[in-house]
């Protein structure tokens, strides 16, 4: 008997294996027989009875020995080798990394030695690897990308998101203002130069506009008309009051702001579909479990110790989601029935707080917006310039001011609940959506309440012109101007609360290690709130572009500027959070608030372009009884045939047969998505199969080995 035997496979004719020198003996070290191989398999619960592990490799259950696996082997042999003469990518084929390096070189000499492949076939491949290149050169291209991964190694993936947000929203900016130079400012400088403002002595049944104050002008006034929009700001190409009636200029300027919508929609979309493939993936289970992290999660590419050490940070941020996630599960799974009577018993209160918080706020702006109108009435406030200032901004300042208040009351909140932390990040971005967004409405509805003379067209102040022309005569500069302040004051503030705010605490949290330390504490980014400022301002823009067409550009310099405020203030002034985010939450669900925000915002545009007359004095569109009138009017100058296709495209003719195609497309997408589901399933299910499979040859082994040990 051989020292060190080694054991074959188990032995079809029924018996367990025996080392080579005792097999077929009938010595005292002969084994007493047992299960075959094959009856092993066959009881295994999946019903599996082969495993392909690669080219060259035996399956399970496949003989050893010369005598009896001669054939096996022969027929393996003969269908890897079929295999290899498949004409597949190395990438598509189950081995191991080894089998396919070895399969690409083998392949390659191939090639050489006899020119194998077609011409066709070289030009794809040839094409699939410009794409490839050109697609690593773009992203190569993207700004800041090292600084966002730093940024998510040393803060998380919460913190990473809102720079990346902060980029995608600087993109979209750019992309409207180059749309807005090359559509509204290029065409009014060469068909000539703009004409002034009308003056006051234009006799018009509308009344007279003169935007430019009389006498000399101070520093001061000049100063609080940079800050309000008026005066010289106001016949500027920043609103649109200032454009001339010109008939190709009021289409391209109204086709700027579609074109620009609807690039900010796809891009839009196209952002929230990617983060929502790993929404489902997260929340599905397959991606978030230890062992994926653990065993799965490294990039071996990386070169060097700064590049290491982040991506260990990012695996500790992601490990510590999962922790904190798992241990609010496992508190909520023990509750008894009065616990859960309990919680919900707190949540609906905490609710009813929260909405009677946000109809305060809202009443608060609504009064706001009303009461500045009577106090730019009053003598006092016309012969002070700082009181005239403070009172154009008093809706601003309200707005503001709620802002700043209620967020940290609404994360307050969101951990009284009872909830996950990717759950409270989500209540807490839908209270202050709501908050930031509604305000903005309720801003705007109190503009529509001066102007339509709250919707009455009978009304004796809007009855000749169809709008207030008595304390609005120029209403699209007057809408435009509120965007601008919205969007200067939240500058200012956000300026403000990190040169006065955050600077000095962590100044105090770090020479005062005492009690004034501890009372200061270190700060944390809160995610939340900070990507809600991004979005308001967004759609502020996205309100005004119409009445403000170089808003989106004002935008990209206040965005450019707060993220290097920001960066600077992030790197020195705040710690890592104690509790992360998880990436997934975030990408989709941010996205998905921008949507909201652009969904919102279209209303008030569609509804001044089609049911508010515009301004007789000033704008492209004044002479029109609507501000989308002009499109029909230039679309009957086309060609008859062309007149005949674009009518052709908003009957019915045209839209049924688009509806029903959509409906077709619609179903066939929801079949293949079921389809697809059933598939997941039941590859889900193939898995749970597999680790029952390996449970029980576990639990074989380990009866084989007592058997062992007990003869």
């Amino acid at each position: 008997m051989e020292e060190n035997p080694t054991w074959e496979a188990w032995d079809s004719s029924g018996g367990w294996p025996a080392p080579r020198g005792s097999r077929g003996g009938g010595g005292p070290s002969a084994f007493p027989p047992g299960p075959s191989l094959s009856s092993v398999l066959n009881e295994l619960p999946s019903a599996a009875t082969l495993r392909y592990r690669g080219p060259g490799v035996l399956p399970w259950g496949t003989l050893d020995e010369e005598e009896d696996g001669g054939r096996s082997v022969q027929a393996f042999t003969e269908a890897a080798q079929k295999e290899l003469q498949e004409p597949r990518s190395p990438r598509e084929l189950p081995w191991p990394m080894q089998a396919r390096r070895a399969h690409r070189q083998h392949h390659a000499r191939d090639q050489v030695a006899y020119g194998s492949g077609s011409r066709a076939a070289q030009w794809a491949q040839l094409l699939q690897r410009s794409k490839e290149k050109i697609k690593e050169g773009l992203l190569t291209l993207q700004p800041w990308g090292w600084t966002l991964k730093k940024i998510g190694g040393q803060f998380g993936a919460g913190t990473e998101s809102y720079f990346s947000l902060l980029r995608f929203l600087l993109l979209l900016n750019v992309l409207a203002s180059v749309l807005t130079a090359c559509m509204v400012l290029l065409p009014t400088w060469l068909e000539g130069a703009p004409p002034g403002p009308p003056g006051s002595e234009t006799s018009s049944p509308c009344g007279s506009y003169n935007p430019y104050q009389q006498g000399l002008v101070t520093f001061p006034t000049q100063l609080f008309n940079l800050l309000s929009g008026e005066g010289y700001l106001e016949w500027s190409p920043l609103f649109c009051g200032f454009y001339p009636s010109r008939p190709r200029l009021a289409v391209t300027y109204l086709c700027s702001v579609f074109a620009s919508g609807l690039i900010s929609l796809l891009l839009n979309l196209r952002r929230s579909v990617s983060g929502l493939k790993q929404t489902l993936l997260a929340e599905s289970g397959t991606l978030t479990s230890y062992s994926h992290r653990v065993f799965s999660a490294w990039d071996f590419g990386l070169c060097g110790d700064v590049h290491v050490r982040l991506r260990q940070r990012i695996l500790l941020y992601e490990l510590q989601v999962e922790l904190e996630e798992a241990a609010v599960r496992r508190q909520a799974a023990i509750r008894t029935l009065g616990q859960h009577v309990g919680v919900w018993l707190v949540r609906v209160l905490l609710n009813l707080l929260v909405v009677a918080l946000l109809g305060t706020a809202f009443y608060g702006i609504y009064w706001a917006t009303g009461y500045t109108v009577e106090l730019q009435g009053t003598t006092l406030v016309q012969q002070t310039p700082l009181l005239q200032l403070v009172v154009n901004y008093l809706p601003s300042i309200f707005i503001s001011g709620i802002n700043f208040v209620l967020p940290p009351v609404f994360a307050l909140i969101a951990p009284l609940e009872g909830y996950t932390r990717s759950r409270q990040i989500i209540f807490i971005l839908l209270r202050t959506v709501f908050l930031r967004l509604a305000s903005l409405v309720v801003l705007l509805f109190s503009l529509w309440n001066q102007i339509t003379c709250g919707g009455d067209a009978e009304a004796e102040e809007c009855k000749t012109c169809g709008y207030n022309y008595n304390e609005i005569p120029c209403w699209e500069t007057r809408v435009g101007q509120e965007m601008y302040k919205l969007l200067l004051f939240d500058l200012l503030t956000s300026l403000a609360f990190m040169l006065l705010i955050q600077f000095p605490r962590k100044i105090i949290c770090g020479l005062c290690p005492g009690a004034l330390g501890r009372l200061a504490g270190s700060q944390e980014f809160q995610v939340p709130d900070e990507v809600l400022g991004l979005i308001y301002s967004q759609t502020v823009v996205w309100v005004g572009s119409l009445f403000c067409p170089l808003l989106p550009l004002l935008n990209t310099a206040k965005f450019l500027l707060l993220f290097y405020l920001k960066k600077l203030t992030l790197f020195s002034s705040f710690s890592p959070a104690s509790r992360t985010v998880r990436a997934s939450t975030v990408n989709f669900f941010f996205p998905l608030v921008l949507l909201l925000g652009l969904a919102i915002s279209a209303v008030p545009v569609l509804y001044s372009i089609f049911l508010i007359p515009p301004s007789k004095p000033c704008g492209p569109f004044r002479g029109q009884p609507s501000i989308w009138a002009q499109i029909p009017e230039s679309i009957s100058s086309l060609p008859q045939t062309t007149q005949n296709f674009l009518f052709f495209l908003g009957t019915q003719a045209f839209a049924v047969p688009l509806l029903l195609f959509s409906s077709i497309l619609m179903a066939y997408t929801v079949a293949l998505a079921n389809s697809y589901g059933r598939l997941i399933s039941e590859l889900k299910r193939q898995i749970e199969r597999e680790a029952q499979n390996k449970v029980f040859l576990a639990q074989r082994a380990v009866a084989l080995s007592s058997t062992n040990g007990a003869l």
